[in-house]
């Protein structure tokens, strides 16, 4: 077998948990499980380079916190990296955000002569995202706004390929005149999330008797429209219990909106939920809601089917692609509330019609993933050793 010594470049990680980071990680492990060498470049805080110390493939650019969102570092310096790059005889790199990391991840790509892929995970282009996390400043967002998309495409036409997660995103891509994406979704671990996995202890923690337990799983943050799913909680009777996991800018603001609406016994707040807990999570769940009209993918509700819940999410970029309604679960018109609590009452008190959840899932298997990437870094490679005489 060939061995693969690729670079990944990403301007968010642990302790920062989202798609992307988890995206990385199932990749990571997987592609390093069949013997390819796995570099990850990111930008990070002290957390960040303290795990960095335990992994000797991960190297962490000294960053600055984004103030408009904690979690998140901006890398100032990202060529100080160069430094273990030049020692890796690296045959592909991936950027999986396109920013300080990302940018520096092609600026390689060029000074190297290396093949580049650049995936495309989030909407960054979209004006809630811009006016949600650029600096308070109407000539940044309006600056922004305008180039954007602009700076998307100077950025991933420079790439040799742009992974698109879903047909949804593609079919985006091409419209804004980016027409190299090839279509790769992010993978998920069937081996933790699958039909095995028990909740029923955690289930009687999370509820009393026979409630009806709804999940969200996310960023409490702008675009994720958390407040849609708590309106709509208020709409269904008291035999249903809305648990909250993640954490982000906006808890306190739906915190203070549970309690306004007089739910503070039907919304629980249960934090950042672990890696190893999560599964359990989806698996106590009678129904996995994501209210979000900004996913590229959804994984939340991938990992969801793998445990046989079914799930309910708006009719809004990659999850109208995912969902099919009355297979492994409902879609809602975005931002309709009322529609939003029909479709979680559909789902309840028809769980068992939901049969394909699993099946579904299991498209998006790690290992399915993990065979087209290093199918496309093979090829990347080999046209690449040819193109320069290698």
């Amino acid at each position: 077998m060939e061995t693969l010594n690729i670079a990944f470049y990403s301007d968010t990680y642990l302790p920062a948990v989202d798609g992307v980071v988890t995206s990385i990680i199932n990749t990571r492990n997987e592609l390093e499980r069949r013997g390819h060498n796995v570099y990850l470049f990111v930008s990070g805080s002290k957390d960040t380079r303290a795990a960095a110390k335990k992994d000797s493939r991960i190297f962490v650019a000294p960053s600055a916190k984004f103030n408009k969102y904690p979690q998140y570092n901006i890398a100032l310096f990202p060529f100080m990296t160069y430094f273990k790059f030049k020692n890796m005889d690296i045959d592909v790199i991936h950027a999986h955000t396109p920013f300080t990391m990302g940018f520096y991840g092609l600026l390689l790509s060029r000074l190297n002569k290396l093949p580049i892929a650049g995936s495309f995970h989030t909407m960054f282009t979209e004006k809630e995202v811009i006016n949600e996390y650029m600096p308070n400043s109407s000539f940044m967002k309006r600056y922004a706004l305008r180039y954007s998309w602009g700076y998307a495409r100077y950025f991933y036409k420079r790439c040799n390929y742009t992974i698109a997660p879903t047909r949804t995103v593609s079919s985006i891509l091409k419209k804004r005149r980016i027409n190299n994406s090839v279509i790769v979704p992010n993978g998920i671990d069937l081996e933790k999330f699958n039909k095995n996995v028990d909740g029923r202890k955690l289930r009687d923690k999370l509820v009393e008797g026979n409630k009806k337990l709804v999940l969200y799983v996310g960023r409490l943050s702008k675009e994720k429209h958390l407040e849609v799913l708590i309106r709509a909680i208020k709409q269904l009777d008291d035999g249903y219990v809305l648990v909250v996991g993640g954490t982000g800018p906006l808890m306190r603001r739906y915190m203070d909106l549970s309690a306004r609406l007089g739910l503070s016994g039907k919304v629980k707040f249960v934090g950042f939920i672990d890696d190893d807990t999560l599964p359990n999570y989806y698996a106590a769940a009678d129904v996995v809601c994501l209210p979000s009209t900004f996913e590229t993918q959804g994984i939340v509700l991938l990992e969801s089917m793998a445990t046989g819940t079914p799930v309910v999410g708006a009719n809004k970029l990659a999850l109208q692609e995912i969902i099919k309604n009355g297979k492994n679960g409902e879609k809602f018109e975005p931002g309709n509330v009322t529609d939003c609590a029909r479709k979680i009452e559909k789902v309840i008190n028809n769980v068992d019609a939901y049969k394909e959840t699993v099946s579904t899932a299991k498209e998006y298997s790690i290992k399915k993933v993990a065979d087209r990437l290093i199918d496309l870094y093979k090829e990347l490679s080999n046209n690449n050793a040819a193109l320069n005489g290698g």
